[in-house]
């Protein structure tokens, strides 16, 4: 039997961190590579603690790792065998949890908070392809590939004792249901929550409605949320709100920016404001959600500002 680790914030809205890739571009890295933030994990580990820890600083009740893009092909291809590829991945997750444990012993007052949770991340198939794929799904894989292909990176992940596990960025409906389906045969004890990318106001990246994506999971109870996340924030009210009746689980999204990428010159156009990211939370929270946070080019402002709202 597994515990969910959302319990312990009874019925309270749960702040989720924001960006962890663009937010360590900011801080001088070079992402321009297949691995993206796990090269980091590579090159300067602390740098990945130290954004977690401004996270916690800034209000997010879960970390989620630096494990996106962290798989065995991927890690392989730069010439790491699965031994060192493991490290890395379990890395990702102590890296969070010591930033977690100096938060909470640095803060003199936490203010009625519980202690933040760790999400070990799980980025679907076609970040491994570092194509795009992530937000066309379509891979032409069975469940039974793409089961196999998830489960030695879950076990990983899982060793080095994530609060949950966070798959995210999922374009299809046949990923989650294999993700869903190794938890339920090989850990029966983990929980997760699955979050999809989509394309607009009711259907994934691969054109599945998202309606019909969450009800194929209902009778998987280790999936404790679902939800949307790296998707344009103009779609998300629409999308929650399609769901509020229809789950009973818990509803999260946490959206980019509002920012345009160019996928041509790779360059990001528009503006972005903490102040306005968490004026259009309240709409996601009035559509049913009680898990938010941001993906792409969000940043502990933008995190600090909606936590200030949710628990002012």
């Amino acid at each position: 039997m597994f515990d969910n680790p959302f319990a312990r914030f009874g019925s309270n809205p749960l702040v989720l961190d924001g960006a962890m890739a663009s937010e360590l571009e900011r801080r001088g890295c070079d992402l321009n590579d297949a691995l993206w933030s796990a090269r980091v994990l590579i090159e300067q580990p602390e740098l990945i603690r130290q954004v977690h820890y401004d996270y916690f600083v800034a209000g997010a009740d879960v970390a989620t790792t630096a494990s996106y893009q962290a798989s065995f092909p991927g890690f392989a291809r730069r010439g790491l065998d699965q031994d060192e590829a493991t490290r890395l991945m379990q890395l990702s997750v102590t890296l969070a949890q010591q930033a977690r444990d100096q938060f909470w012993a640095d803060a003199a007052n936490h203010d009625g908070r519980q202690p933040p949770l760790v999400a070990a991340s799980v980025g679907p198939y076609g970040a491994m392809l570092a194509d795009g794929s992530e937000y066309r799904g379509g891979y032409g894989l069975t469940q039974q590939q793409l089961m196999d292909f998830h489960r030695p990176r879950i076990a990983a992940l899982l060793a080095a004792g994530p609060d949950l596990l966070a798959c995210e960025t999922i374009p299809c409906a046949v990923e989650a249901l294999a993700i869903a389906s190794v938890l339920q045969q090989d850990f029966p004890q983990a929980t997760a929550w699955i979050s999809f990318s989509c394309r607009d106001d009711a259907n994934l990246s691969d054109g599945t409605p998202l309606l019909d994506a969450v009800a194929a999971l209902h009778d998987y109870r280790q999936i404790i949320a679902v939800g949307v996340n790296c998707s344009a924030p103009r779609h998300i009210a629409p999308l929650l709100q399609s769901l509020s009746s229809a789950s009973g689980k818990r509803l999260l999204t946490y959206p980019n920016s509002g920012e345009a990428y160019d996928a041509v010159s790779k360059t990001w156009h528009g503006s972005s404001d903490p102040m306005a990211f968490a004026d259009a939370a309240r709409q996601w929270r009035a559509a049913g959600a009680s898990c938010i946070g941001g993906c792409c080019r969000t940043t502990p402002d933008d995190i600090r500002a909606l936590a200030g709202w949710l628990r002012g």
